[in-house]
């Protein structure tokens, strides 16, 4: 069996990972290491949890071990599609890298530039970053790529998925031509293969698993149930999630629950907590501390339930994750591929258990054909739906104008049909007139009375020409205003 010391590592290497408490390498390192070290580039292709990135991380360290870099131009470079992904790869840099001098930068969003910007002007060995902040600081003039010798591209396919294909071309095309590079992916999509025959020379190509397999480790379910109706759907949805952990019992030592839509997450998460359970959300719209504070929480089990997007389906290195819930079916086939594979790593035992409707019939049918094999269908548990809301589901906040602050309720008027009084009977008798002992009075000025409706008619038409109280300079325009509206009276009159 071949054991990291057969791999013609750096002895200081060796001795990190022997630190780490490892010995023997997982067949894609064996198979990638000695082809790295030989200086070719090589197109990995293996499932999550097989150890791709100490694939690469292990003869890059060695390769540059001896040199040093200058001033904005690292040389070698990591691209990772999440910020998760990225620090995780950072994370086995400085585990392997704890004998040696090399320096590093991670470059992604939600960090100060300035912070990036420092660490890059000493200069760095190993700069790891996502594609949209690495073309930000080559675009703002604090990074130069002509010194790379050795570039990585981690989980490509994922890339493709994120829409970084074209700025993963024009990275390539700032390095030098000369470079070594490393590519691995999960899945070979046709776009991801012409990418490997345009900028890879001559790669070897390893391969330990069939493309798009699941571990024989996991333990795969789907449960199928018709909402009710389907505007309850989706709380309907949320007490089947929560009957199904309760019906794992003490086997669910925690668990990752994926969602579609990153509202969807939240919503799932806060009904969880809402219902006794310990659960946090994770999405890329949380800030990069709060997903980063999650992550440590749940790495150290002081957090049960991780709701996630699919920002958590890849790269992220929790081994004793028991159970992955799909609470939504992932429309891409590949997604479910890595959302199962969070579960059952390192040779442990896990279980994946998909929740499904008639709508995903379509999204069920691209995976089993992706997996060449039917997913398990499990018993669906007996959930008695509660037709009040969720206490776990978002309400919207009321309005300033809502019913409690619209005043004294009006009372609607009777309807016609209704069998009731006449309404004569109904109606209230009319309240006996006042009479005004200043009615009769001779010194009252009959001329301040407020003129008829008739009247206040003819004095428009009488002096449509002049406007009372503007003086001279009342404007043309309106007066013709005032014009045609006592036209429209007059029409109205005629018609009258």
């Amino acid at each position: 069996m071949t054991k990291f010391s057969d791999l013609q590592l750096d002895a200081r290497v060796l001795q990190a990972v022997a630190d780490a408490g490892y010995e023997t390498p997982t067949p894609i390192q064996a198979q990638a290491i000695p082809s790295a070290l030989e200086g070719r580039d090589v197109l990995g292709i293996a499932q999550t949890g097989t150890g791709k990135t100490a694939s690469f991380t292990l003869p890059m360290i060695t390769r540059l071990a001896n040199g040093r870099a200058r001033a904005r131009m690292p040389r070698s470079l990591v691209l990772a599609p999440t910020r998760e992904l990225a620090a995780q790869v950072a994370e086995n840099f400085d585990t392997y890298t704890k004998h040696l001098k090399l320096t590093k930068a991670l470059l992604i969003g939600g960090v100060s530039f300035k912070e990036q910007d420092l660490l890059i002007d000493r200069g760095v060995d190993v700069l790891i970053a996502t594609p949209g902040r690495l073309l930000d600081h080559f675009e703002r003039g604090k990074l130069l790529l002509t010194g790379v010798q050795i570039m990585v591209v981690d989980e490509a396919d994922r890339m493709l998925d994120m829409g970084f294909i074209p700025d993963i071309e024009r990275i390539f095309q700032l390095t030098p031509f000369t470079r070594q590079t490393l590519f691995f992916s999960a899945t070979m999509a046709p776009e991801i293969e012409r990418i490997t025959n345009t900028f890879l020379s001559n790669p070897v190509r390893v391969e330990v698993a069939r493309q798009a397999t699941t571990s024989e480790t996991i333990e795969q379910r789907l449960m199928s149930f018709a909402p009710s109706r389907r505007d309850r759907a989706f709380a309907e949805k949320r007490a089947l999630l929560r009957e199904v952990i309760k019906t794992e019992g003490d086997a669910c030592t925690n668990a990752i629950i994926f969602c579609n839509r990153k509202m969807d997450v939240d919503v799932v998460a806060k009904s969880l907590k809402a219902h006794g359970f310990d659960a946090a959300p994770i999405h890329g719209d949380l800030d990069q501390s709060q997903r980063t504070k999650t992550l440590d929480a749940f790495r150290d089990g002081s957090l049960r339930f991780l709701v996630a997007s699919d920002v958590a389906a890849r790269g992220l290195d929790i081994p004793a994750v028991s159970h992955v819930f799909n609470f939504d079916m992932p429309s891409h086939a590949e997604d479910y591929v890595h959302r199962i594979g969070r579960t059952g790593r390192a040779g442990r035992l896990g279980k994946a258990i998909t929740l499904a409707t008639p709508a995903d019939d379509k999204y069920l049918a691209a995976i089993e054909s992706l997996i060449k094999q039917p997913i398990p269908r499990g018993e669906t548990p007996t959930v008695e739906f509660d037709d009040s809301p969720d206490r776990g589901e978002h309400r919207q906040p009321r309005s300033r104008h809502s019913s409690r602050d619209r005043g004294p309720r009006i009372e609607r008027a009777p309807r016609a049909d209704a069998a009731a009084a006449p309404a004569e009977a109904a109606a209230p008798a009319p309240a006996p007139r006042r009479e005004d002992p200043r009615r009769d009075d001779p010194r009252r000025d009959d001329t301040r009375r407020e003129p008829r409706r008739d009247d206040r008619r003819d004095r428009r038409r009488d002096d449509s020409a002049s406007v009372a109280g503007m003086g001279d300079h009342v404007p043309d325009f309106i007066l013709r205003s005032f014009a045609r509206v006592a036209a429209l009276e007059t029409a109205e009159d005629v018609a009258e």
